[in-house]
């Protein structure tokens, strides 16, 4: 499975849909969260999510695992970017892909340097917003055949050559 590390608050302040949530910082992080949720499972990632917390006092690094998505939030004085630097650190160059979102210039020559990829906050976006259509896509065509009632929608590819080619015999 590949590994998705994400800046959280990088992704936050880049996307204009979360900035114009920043008033309820909260909302905005659950928002990216259940975004995420949708597009690792989506694309059999692995997902983590790291908000950095070095601007606040008395907070400890905390966890939450939701299936393949977890979300970490650093202890004081710790920030994303260093989390995330030790994190990538510590996989070293295993056989896994890691990806690390971040358009933080300095964390991304990092990451190229330890072996992972990186991806811009704009180009996840962008990477999100076509998997999404990806989904609408896949279900309308489910609904649109399983709606026809046609029959074949219903019948192995081989029996419709076959009964193709006993109608064009037939025309002859």
């Amino acid at each position: 499975m590949e590994l998705l590390i994400v800046d959280g608050y990088n992704v936050v302040n880049a996307w204009p849909e979360l900035i114009a949530l920043k008033d309820n910082l909260e909302y905005a992080r659950d928002k990216l969260v259940d975004i995420l949720s949708e597009y690792g499972a989506y694309k059999r990632y692995k997902t983590i999510i790291v908000f950095d917390a070095h601007l606040t006092t008395g907070k400890i690094v905390s966890q939450s695992q939701m299936g393949i998505l977890e979300v970490i939030y650093t202890k004081e004085g710790e920030t994303a970017d260093s989390y995330i630097e030790k994190l990538v650190y510590g996989l070293g160059r295993s056989n896994k892909r890691v990806y690390v979102v971040t358009s933080d210039l300095a964390e991304q020559m990092f990451v190229l340097g330890a072996g992972a990829y990186r991806i811009s906050a704009r180009e996840l976006k962008n990477n999100v917003a076509a998997a999404k259509k990806e989904i609408s896509d896949n279900l309308s065509r489910k609904v649109l055949a399983r709606d026809r009632h046609e029959l074949g929608n219903r019948l192995k590819e081989d029996i419709m050559q076959r009964l193709d080619s006993m109608r064009r015999d037939g025309l002859d």
